[in-house]
This record gives structure tokens, sequence and C-alpha cells, in this order.
């Protein structure tokens, strides 16, 4: 990102090249080497099995890292969750988008087919008005929509039933003149954070041999299938070997967050020995009261939702968060006045989600720093 053009004063948390202690706390920190490493080992992964990878932005909201995971880590599209998001990366350079959900409302399905005069964008449906709502607004903006039929295959949250009813939704799509039939959407969202590989191979082995049924019907109905996508960070590696998934819709890789810490891989490590390579950068705002030391990162800077953060320093423990507090366990007293530490998210994508930048570091030093692109993107 090119600082340059920002005025003197400009609200940004690090200037290129200062060290890190040197960052405005609280900050979103990405280690530029554990970031690279995961984006080579999902790379190797998808080369090693020959699917392919739509790396999912809704995790990081950022154009700069989806254009990286495009081009350095293999990446044959991004998906989003909202229309705007998908609105702000195509402005910044993504030409290849899957909104990996339901989209409806005459507004939100009009802005997205006139997306698709600009860019290749695929959409997820489970109901029939939302097919005849995204033709009549294709062919308004005379675009082409590409359709995923999205079925249930185990979150019980969108899609339907597998079976006779995703084959006939696949029909009405063939026969909408301005919409593309190109497979389905076979997401097990609850899979990924099943601590027990056991537990999580079962459900996954359901997931797939539900989509497998989809799949087969389609073929006898001669609907092609060019298509299947699911799989995310925690569940990759099993849904690839049950060979239904052909494109993976991972996010959270890049990333990890304390949450992946306990979830377990077949053989033991986290999901595809991915690193934890994003933090909250927080410094030590008071130490009034003896070993509760307070930290500048609360609600506002870091999610919680899936847990509290991991306080990245031996013995030390984040407690609880208020608004614009976190209160530390500090028991043998190593935190002063001034000190930073770095806090392993519970959750990364909603913590991406209060920020307005990224602070990439290599070493001790600031490399860049990356907007959130679409930060606030909710619609």
């Amino acid at each position: 990102m090119d600082l340059d053009a920002f005025e003197v004063g400009y609200d940004i948390p690090a200037r290129l090249g200062q060290r890190i202690d040197e960052v405005v706390t609280p900050a979103l920190i990405v280690d530029l080497d554990h970031f690279e490493r995961n984006l080579r080992r999902m790379r190797d992964f998808i080369e090693r099995t020959g699917l392919r990878l739509r790396a999912h932005a809704k995790t990081h909201k950022s154009a700069d890292i989806a254009l990286l995971q495009i081009s350095e880590g293999g990446a044959c599209g991004i998906c989003c969750q909202k229309v705007s998001e998908a609105e702000a990366l195509v402005r910044a350079g993504v030409r290849d988008i899957l909104v990996s959900n339901e989209v409806w409302g005459e507004a939100r399905i009009d802005r997205l087919a006139r997306l698709a005069a600009t860019a290749r964008i695929i959409v997820c449906s489970d109901d029939i008005r939302s097919v005849h709502e995204l033709n009549e607004a294709a062919q308004r903006h005379g675009s082409t929509l590409e359709v995923l039929v999205e079925i249930d295959c185990g979150a019980h949250r969108c899609g339907v039933e597998p079976g006779a009813a995703a084959v006939e939704l696949a029909r009405a799509v063939e026969k909408a003149p301005s919409l593309r039939f190109e497979g389905l959407q076979a997401y097990q969202g609850s899979l990924q954070h099943i601590e027990d590989p056991v537990e999580r191979r079962r459900q996954a082995t359901s997931a797939a041999q539900a989509t497998r049924a989809v799949v087969e019907m389609l073929a006898v109905a001669g609907i092609e299938c060019r298509t299947v996508g699911g799989a995310g960070t925690g569940s990759f590696a099993m849904d690839a070997s049950l060979g239904v998934i052909n494109e993976l819709q991972c996010g959270s890789y890049i990333f990890m967050d304390a949450h992946y810490d306990r979830v377990e891989e077949e053989g033991g490590g986290r999901p595809g020995g991915m690193e934890n390579s994003l933090f909250v950068f927080a410094g030590v705002m008071s130490t009034a009261i003896a070993g509760r030391p307070v930290c500048d990162a609360g609600l506002k800077a870091i999610a919680v939702d899936s847990g509290l953060p991991r306080v990245d320093r031996p013995g030390v423990s984040y407690l609880r968060a208020s608004d614009e507090h976190g209160v530390l366990d500090d028991p043998d007293h190593v935190l002063d006045l001034g000190d930073w530490v770095r806090l392993v998210p519970g959750h990364c994508d909603p913590t991406c989600n209060l920020h307005d930048w990224y602070v990439t570091i290599r070493g001790e030093r600031v490399e860049a720093l990356w907007p959130v692109t679409a930060r606030g993107k909710l619609f």
C-alpha cells in the first residue's frame, strides 16, 4: 500500500520501517514470515491433490491479501459473504468472486447483477424465488450470474435438502437464460471447530455421502456439475481425502486463531500445520493492581465470541475484556507500564472487521500497511 498519498497525520497505526515497539496500540499485526509459510503450505496442498482453492476473504476482508492468495497462493478466485464485500474487492482488482451465501432483496440482487457485468460473479441459491429474481436482474443489466445450488449437508443453516429438491433447483437455474448452473455449494461449517478428529471425520464423511448422492442424481438428470465447493480450514484435509469436493473454500488458514489451536489434525498438530500469523498488538496501560496489568485491547479491538485471546508471552493470560480494556493475569509481575504483548485472537474473522489496517512486520520492523478494504461491508 502506497502511503505517500495520505496527508500527514492520517490515522494510521504505524509507519514503514518503524520498529514494532513504535506501533501505536491496539493494532492488528500480520507476521509476514508466518503468513507466507501458510500461503505456501496451502498452495503445496492443492498442487499435490489437484484441487482448486477459492480462498475465503470473509476472514481478512483485504484486497491486498486476496490478490496475494491468487498471485502467490494458488487460489483460482475468492469467496466472500456479502454483495458489498464483493463490490469492494472488484473495485480493488479481484475479478473472480463467489458470494458463498444467499443474496435476497431487490437492492442487493440488482447490485450483484450489475457487478457481474465487470467480473465473474458466482452466487449461491437455495430457493426457486431467488433464482427468478437473480435471472431478472441479470437480464436488466445484460450480465450472466453463475449459480451454485446450496445443499444442507449437516450444518442446518442454509441449503435445500440433499436430494430431489436440489436437482429441481438446478434444473430451474439451467432454464433461466441469464443464469448458468455451475454446481453445488456443500460447505459444512460446523465441522471446522470440532476439536476431536475422530468426530470431525465422522461428520465429514456424512456430509460427503450426502453431497455425492446429489452429484450422482445430477449426472443421471444430465446436468453437468463443474464445481462442488466446500471445506474450510478445520476440515480441508479430511474433505479432500473423501473425494467429493473439488474446490476448497478455506479462509482462516492464512492467520489461524486461538480456537484453531485446539482443533487437532489427524496425527496431531494444527490443521495443515498452519501457524499463527495474526496478532493484536496491545500495550500495558495500567499496573495499579499488582499482578493484574491492564492492556488497551478490549472488545473494540478483539473478538471474544470463540473464547478469550491467548497472550503470546509465557506465564501471562487474558482474564476478561471490557470495551477498551483487557485485564491480564501476570503472577510473576513480568509486565510494566508501557510494555506490549501480542494477543492471538480467539476468532480471527470478526477481529479483523474491528480494524482499519493490517500492520505487516518482518522480524521487528514494519514492512507494509494493508487497509481492511471491506471493513464494515455487511449487506
